[in-house]
């Protein structure tokens, strides 16, 4: 079950989603892009192993960004003849192709980190880069506040794993300041160090959003809160007696309902539908653009399954 402070991005519609989350991916790639050309001249100028990893992971959140940018386009085509249900888990997918690029980076931090504790290397110009980081660090804060307003509007999987790159990035740059200072008090086993503890951070993260985009491809259940909000709301129609096998599940930005409602045994057949109808425009106006499949039962059925068990 996802956490309890999971935010409610049931009511804004499609078209507003889009937007959002073609400014976040937009924006992300822009931040990636500067921040490498950032990165890479302030190795070039330390040798600083820490900055070399903190170069790298922001090499793969390029990558990763662009890869974003690709699959929320897809993602937002609307179903056709080969895809009738949508294209919306290319953002998953993305998700698990961003996992395995953050768990390759780490992999050759660890390597590179281990490399140089074996062989020290004199590090120089440390100032510049402990003011080059803090930079980056200010830059990425920014790009941050951007994608986590657009994950409480929208709830995307693939600006959810963006957002996690960039959080990690602020950690790493943080813990890189600190290396590089402890550096230059003669501490050179610091910078080497502080790699490896940021190469597997950065692992653990890979595995956060692996999950996440596999439990998303698995067709996990909605939320718990918006599987009872979308009960009330049948159970509120007048006519509906009962609701039973409520399915839930969520495609890019689309979510779908199926839920069997129950109703009199001997309601004609037009007016159940209307009724139906009516459930369908109620969840509707919580849930914007969710497809919803409604099945009518005779309120009698599911007693005789009740009193068979």
């Amino acid at each position: 079950m996802p956490p309890a402070n999971t935010p409610d991005t049931t009511k804004l519609d499609f078209a507003g989603k889009s937007r959002l989350l073609k400014l976040a991916t937009y924006a992300s790639v822009a931040t990636a892009l500067v921040l490498i050309v950032t990165k890479l001249a302030a190795w070039f100028m330390t040798g600083s192993v820490s900055i070399l990893a903190s170069l790298v992971d922001s090499v793969m959140d390029s990558l990763a960004s662009l890869i974003n940018l690709a699959a929320v386009r897809y993602s937002l085509q609307p179903p056709d003849e080969e895809h009738r249900f949508g294209h919306g888990k290319a953002e998953s997918l993305a998700g698990l192709a961003q996992a395995a690029f953050i768990c390759g980076s780490a992999i050759f931090l660890v390597l590179h980190a281990i490399e140089r504790i074996r062989f020290p290397h004199e590090l120089e110009d440390l100032s510049i880069g402990i003011g080059v980081m803090l930079g980056t660090i200010i830059l990425t804060l920014g790009l941050l506040a951007i994608q986590r307003h657009v994950i409480a509007r929208t709830g995307s999987t693939a600006i959810k794993a963006d957002a996690l790159h960039y959080t990690t990035d602020v950690l790493t740059n943080a813990s890189i300041v600190a290396a590089l200072y402890i550096s230059s008090l003669g501490w050179s086993w610091a910078d080497p160090v502080f790699a490896i503890v940021i190469a597997m951070y950065i692992f653990y993260s890979a595995m956060q959003i692996g999950t996440e985009a596999f439990q998303l491809l698995m067709d996990r259940e909605l939320p718990h809160s918006v599987q009872q909000k979308i009960s009330d709301i049948a159970l509120n129609h007048p006519r509906v007696h009962g609701v039973h096998d409520l399915r839930t599940r969520q495609s890019g930005q689309t979510r779908f309902v199926q839920i069997h409602i129950e109703m009199d045994d001997e309601l004609p057949l037009i007016e159940a539908h209307e009724v139906a109808d009516e459930v369908e425009e109620a969840i509707n106006r919580e849930i914007p653009d969710a497809e919803v499949l409604i099945h009518q039962d005779p309120v009698s059925a599911d007693d005789a399954k009740l009193g068979e068990l």
